[in-house]
């Protein structure tokens, strides 16, 4: 089948076809599943290890929320800009598949460069490059789900791939535990990206536009690229909001866990990297379950919103849990909780918001934009992070509880808010 559009804004591949090539659902998942160990494993695990071993004793939730900070705002930027010009690329590779194989490559130079960092100013540098490059791979990949899949099959595919990103926070969890040095513990996990990534634009059938767009990237466009006018688009507005809440919730809070762990319980840096691979065991096994079942069941009873609200509302149980846990095991069962409600969120995430973008000749874009709902959390959560631990820990609540208090109802806003959502069921 000719999978050439010839001109900008021609009818796309998704809606001529029946349903997506058999080889993008496998294609396409080991694709987000390796940029996401890339970009994961850092954030909940090593780079919070990194970080301790190279700053004095007491200073390390400053220098920890400094980097994650100021990186996630380079992905704020990289997400939507790299959709946008990726919805103009005319490449005789396609319109996707240069900016996958360019941002997983940079990125995995970036990690390396951070495995071998050796002071708080490299370690910045190579993260905000990491993020950026890979958060670029990330916004092209999202934007083969509408080029490819019919809107009929996204919930199906959104189950599918929602199990990515919690398979790859395992798979890193398992490489921090098992590998013993920063080099490697930065450099495999970019290796997945850079591989799995470049097989999939290499195999991927691309959209693509043989003639230019007519019209040039202005100012007022290049800057358009990282906003969107909610009161023109309020179902999408509601939609990124969701996410925001949703997210901040699951990624962004946690990670200050090992900190926790080391703090509260008195664990040791090995005896953390053990517990965090059988908590994301137990979670993955919930996720398993709850992802593909959502996904399945949203496509059969043609609604995506009650999924999203029932993820926000067991998440913030399984936060509450950590709040007041006794003990580890009590910590593995919040686990397995959250996982069960972040899997019934990832099954209808893309579905749900595929079916809200304002434009379908600036997809990409705005599922840039849509995607930093995905990166912010990971921005506002270490830079206010510091301030609520300090505060919390004047409480007989404790520092890090209350912070996890407040993803509890972060995630729980997020979970009533989606009923905001008007234009899908």
């Amino acid at each position: 089948m000719d999978t050439t559009l010839p001109q900008e804004g021609t009818e796309l591949l998704s809606e001529t076809r029946e349903r997506e090539p058999k080889s993008y659902i496998p294609t396409y998942s080991l694709a987000y599943f390796g940029v996401m160990i890339a970009l994961m494993t850092p954030v909940m695990v090593t780079m919070a290890l990194k970080i301790k071993r190279i700053v004095p004793a007491g200073s390390e939730d400053g220098a920890l929320g400094l980097v994650l900070g100021v990186g996630a705002l380079f992905a704020l930027f990289a997400n939507p800009l790299v959709g946008r010009l990726s919805d103009r690329t005319t490449a005789r590779w396609g319109m996707r598949a240069p900016w996958i194989v360019g941002g997983v490559l940079g990125g995995f130079l970036a990690l390396a460069s951070i495995g071998i960092a050796q002071n708080v100013a490299t370690v910045l540098i190579g993260w905000c490059i990491a993020q950026a490059s890979f958060n670029g791979a990330l916004a092209a990949v999202a934007a083969t789900l509408p080029d490819q899949v019919p809107v009929r099959r996204r919930g199906v595919v959104s189950g599918i791939v929602g199990l990515a990103t919690p398979l790859a926070i395992l798979a890193g969890s398992i490489m921090a535990d098992q590998l013993t040095t920063d080099m490697t513990r930065f450099l495999v996990p970019g290796l997945f990206a850079l591989v799995l990534g470049t097989f999939f634009a290499l195999t991927l059938k691309d959209r693509k536009l043989t003639t230019p767009p007519t019209v040039k990237l202005s100012v007022g466009q290049f800057f358009g690229s990282f906003v969107f006018n909610p009161r023109k688009h309020p179902d999408f507005g509601w939609v990124w909001l969701t996410k925001f809440l949703v997210m901040f919730g699951y990624a962004g809070i946690a990670t200050y866990l090992p900190y926790y762990l080391m703090d509260n319980f008195s664990m040791s840096e090995k005896d953390v990297t053990g517990f965090i691979v059988l908590y994301n065991v137990v979670g993955m096994a919930a996720m398993v379950i709850s992802s593909p079942l959502g996904g399945i069941l949203s496509d059969k009873i043609g609604k995506r919103r009650p999924f999203v609200s029932a993820a926000g509302v067991i998440m913030a149980i399984g936060l509450f849990l950590i709040v007041i846990a006794p003990s580890t095991t009590v910590l593995i069962i919040a686990g397995g909780i959250i996982g069960f409600g972040a899997g019934s969120f990832m099954s209808v995430d893309q579905a749900l918001a595929s079916e809200t973008l304002p434009n379908k000749d600036d997809m990409a874009k705005d599922l840039g934009v849509l995607n930093i709902a995905n990166a912010l959390p990971q921005s506002i959560a270490p830079a206010i992070a510091p301030a609520i631990i300090a505060a919390g820990s004047a409480t007989a609540l404790g520092g890090y509880q209350t912070w996890y208090l407040f993803g509890t109802l972060v995630a729980l806003a997020g979970g009533i808010l989606v009923y905001r959502i008007k234009g899908v069921k």
